[in-house]
């Protein structure tokens, strides 16, 4: 009797953690699919296509905001390195996502104090910091090069495609006769021309 008393307190105990936990999976994987769904490569590669200051920075700060588990921590930061971004970046944004989440950081300030929270955001910026010096330098680029390279392949194989389409130079006054293309009018089904016997 003891025993079933035991597990169905840790069934009960698991079901509510997976409850707590559901948004942030449901966040995590949502935002995965809407970057594979909606974001080029072109976008994604001017936002963290580079290990930089300032690319380092906004991965930071996007990945405070989406909040995610660790799962779906993963899940998006291989969307985002599959869509272009730097391998440093991608990661930096996943180490974010689960050590800068801020409403961990209110949780801590309003159970246990600030200098909880201050340690977890001083704690993750020191890690992150620490991110965009030493994985430039500790992950060969080959090896970035052809965990792209079989992303790239995988996705080809699913199907999947750049939403922004193939990468292509624009000429100058290309939008613009495209635009006047498309304000005419569709012309009509044509008559086959037939020429009569001379």
């Amino acid at each position: 009797m003891g025993a079933l008393v035991t597990i169905g307190g840790s069934l009960r105990e698991a079901s509510f953690m997976f409850w707590e936990t559901l948004w942030a999976l449901v966040l995590g994987f949502g935002l995965s699919g809407a970057v594979q769904a909606f974001v080029s490569r072109s976008q994604m590669q001017r936002v963290l296509g580079h290990h930089g200051p300032a690319a380092l920075t906004r991965g930071s700060l996007l990945g405070m905001a989406s909040s995610s588990c660790s799962y779906a921590a993963s899940a998006l930061a291989k969307s985002l390195f599959q869509r272009g971004a730097d391998f440093t970046a991608a990661m930096v944004f996943m180490f974010a996502s689960t050590n800068l989440v801020a409403e961990l950081g209110i949780v801590l300030w309003l159970l246990i104090g600030w200098q909880f929270t201050l340690a977890e955001f001083a704690g993750g910026a020191i890690m992150i910091v620490l991110l965009g010096l030493l994985m430039p330098r500790l992950v060969p680029p080959r090896l970035v090069t052809a965990a792209r390279e079989r992303l790239d392949r995988s996705a080809a194989e699913r199907g999947d495609h750049d939403p922004a389409g193939p990468a292509r130079q624009e000429h100058p006054g290309e939008r613009d006769s495209l635009a006047t293309r498309l304000r005419q009018p569709a012309a009509g089904p044509t008559r086959p021309v037939t020429r009569s016997p001379t």
